[in-house]
C-alpha cells in the first residue's frame, strides 16, 4: 500500500506546481476505486477458478463469498485467504496508478475515474488471471493460460503490472495528444525533492512486491529481497553512469528514475536470478531506460513522466532477461536460461507473455480511452490546462507563494517571488 503514494509523489514532484494536486489525486483516488471493485467482483475475476480457456476466472468469489476461515497455498505453509486477497490488491491497485503519469497535466478527474472503473474491469483483472492464477495442484482450481500453459514465468509482476500499465500509458498518451507548449516550452519537475522521497518510498514498498510474493518468510523470500536491492542499486548506476557520458553532468531526478527502472526490471526475475544475475539485469535496464526515455522526442508522443520509457521498456527487459539469466540453482520452480544451458525455449516462453500482455494492454485501453473521449471528454480543456488544472478540477492549489504575514513588526505583503516554483506563472 505504501507504493501508492509513494508512486504519487514520485509523479507530483515531477509535474508542474499547478498540476501536483490532480497528479497526486490521479494516484489516490486508485486506493478508493480499485478497493472496491476488488471486494465486489475483481478477485473473483482475477483468481477464481478458471471460467474459460485461461482468459479469466469465474464469480464464484464475487463479494469475497467463500473467502473467510479459508486457507491458501502449499501444504507445507497455508495463509489465510484473506491475506493473499488483501496482498493480491495491492497489486491490481497501482498498475492503473502507473498509467496516470504518461497523462499527467491534461487529465480531468471523473473521466480518470471512469477510465480506472473500466480498465481495470476488462484489462487488468484478466491478465492478473493469465499471469498470477496457478492450477491448483488436485487439479480441482484451474488457472491462467501464460501462467500454466505457456509457462512463463513472472514472479511479481512484470508482465502483469509494468508492461500492461507501460503499453496502456502508450496508448492513452497517444489518445490525448501533447500538453500545450511540448516539446518547445520546458516542462521542468518543480519539487525534485519528492521525486526522490517518492522513489525512495517506491524502492522499501517494492520488497513488499517482490519478497512478498514468495507468500512465506522463506529461502525463496530472501532471494527475492536481495535480487531486488541489488539490480535496483546497480540500475541507479547504470542510468547515473549513461547521462554522465550523454549529458555530463548524473542527476538526482537521474538517480531516482535509474532507481524505479531497476526495480520495473527486476519484479518479474527476482525469485529466477542469482544476484549477480540481478546485478546484470539491475544495469542493462538502468542504461537501455536512461537512453528509451527520450523516444518520446524522437517519435513525437507525449509520454509526460517516461512511464514508458521506464515501465514499459524496463518490464520487457527483465521478462526477456529471464531467458538469459534464469537459473534453477535459485529456485527449482523457474528454469534454466540461455546462459545455463537451457537454450533458447524460455525466452520464446518470456516473448510470449511480454507481447501478449503488451499487445492486449494497447488494443484495450486505447478503446476504453477513445470511447471516453468521444463521450464525456478525457481532457481538460486548454484554458484550464495553461492556467491550472488543480484549480480547474479541485479548486485548491498546492502551494501559496504569496500573500500577508501577520500584525506586528514586519507587516506588510511577502513577495514570494524568489521562490516561485516551475511553471507557476503559467
Amino acid at each position: 500500500m505504501l507504493m501508492t503514494p509513494g508512486l504519487a509523489f514520485f509523479y507530483g514532484g515531477m509535474v508542474r506546481s499547478k498540476s501536483v494536486l490532480n497528479m497526486l489525486m490521479l494516484n489516490f483516488i486508485a486506493l478508493a476505486v480499485v478497493t472496491v471493485l476488488w471486494m465486489l467482483y475483481g478477485y473473483s475475476e482475477a483468481f477464481g477458478n478458471d471460467a474459460f480457456a485461461g482468459l479469466v476466472g469465474n464469480f464464484d468469489n464475487s463479494g469475497l463469498a467463500g473467502t473467510v476461515g479459508q486457507l491458501t497455498g502449499p501444504k507445507d505453509h497455508q495463509i489465510p485467504v484473506l491475506a493473499f486477497v488483501m496482498f493480491q490488491l495491492m497489486f491490481a491497485v497501482i498498475t492503473p496508478a502507473l498509467i496516470s503519469g504518461a497523462i499527467a497535466d491534461r487529465t480531468k478527474f471523473w473521466s480518470w475515474v471512469v477510465f480506472l472503473i473500466v480498465w481495470v474491469t476488462v484489462v487488468y483483472f484478466p491478465v492478473a488471471h493469465w499471469v498470477f492464477a496457478f492450477d491448483s495442484a488436485d487439479g480441482s482450481t484451474l488457472g491462467g493460460w501464460l501462467a500454466n500453459r505457456i509457462k512463463a514465468l513472472d514472479f511479481a509482476g512484470g508482465t502483469a503490472v509494468h508492461i500492461n500499465a507501460g503499453a496502456a500509458g502508450l496508448a492513452l498518451a497517444l489518445l490525448l495528444g501533447r500538453r500545450k507548449g511540448w516539446p518547445k516550452e520546458p516542462m521542468r519537475p518543480h519539487n525534485v525533492p519528492f521525486v526522490l522521497l517518492g522513489a525512495s518510498l517506491l524502492w522499501f514498498g517494492w520488497y513488499g512486491f517482490n519478497a512478498g510474493s514468495a507468500l512465506a518468510a522463506s529461502d525463496l523470500a530472501s532471494v527475492a529481497f536481495t535480487t531486488t536491492t541489488v539490480a535496483t542499486a546497480a540500475a541507479v548506476l547504470g542510468w547515473l553512469i549513461t547521462e554522465q557520458f550523454r549529458d555530463g553532468k548524473p542527476t538526482t531526478l537521474g538517480a531516482a528514475s535509474g532507481a524505479v527502472a531497476g526495480l520495473v526490471a527486476i519484479t518479474p526475475a527476482c525469485a529466477f536470478v542469482s544476484p549477480l544475475g540481478a546485478a546484470a539485469i539491475g544495469l542493462i535496464a538502468g542504461v537501455v531506460c536512461a537512453l528509451a526515455v527520450g523516444l518520446k522526442f524522437r517519435l513525437g508522443f507525449d509520454d509526460s513522466l517516461d512511464v514508458v520509457g521506464v515501465h514499459l521498456v524496463g518490464g520487457i527487459i527483465g521478462t526477456l532477461l529471464i531467458g538469459f539469466f534464469g537459473t534453477t540453482s535459485v529456485n527449482s520452480g523457474g528454469a534454466d536460461g540461455l546462459f545455463y544451458g537451457g537454450g533458447f525455449a524460455q525466452l520464446g516462453k518470456q516473448a510470449i507473455g511480454a507481447f501478449s500482455v503488451l499487445a492486449y494492454s494497447f488494443v484495450l485501453t486505447f478503446i476504453i480511452g477513445w470511447i471516453i473521449k468521444k463521450t464525456i471528454g478525457f481532457r481538460v480543456d486548454a484554458e484550464a490546462e495553461v492556467t491550472g488544472i488543480d484549480e480547474s478540477e479541485h479548486a485548491e492549489t498546492a502551494y501559496e507563494l504569496g500573500g500577508f504575514v501577520g500584525a506586528g513588526r514586519g507587516v506588510g505583503k511577502v513577495s514570494g517571488t524568489s521562490t516561485v516554483l516551475e511553471g507557476s506563472k503559467s
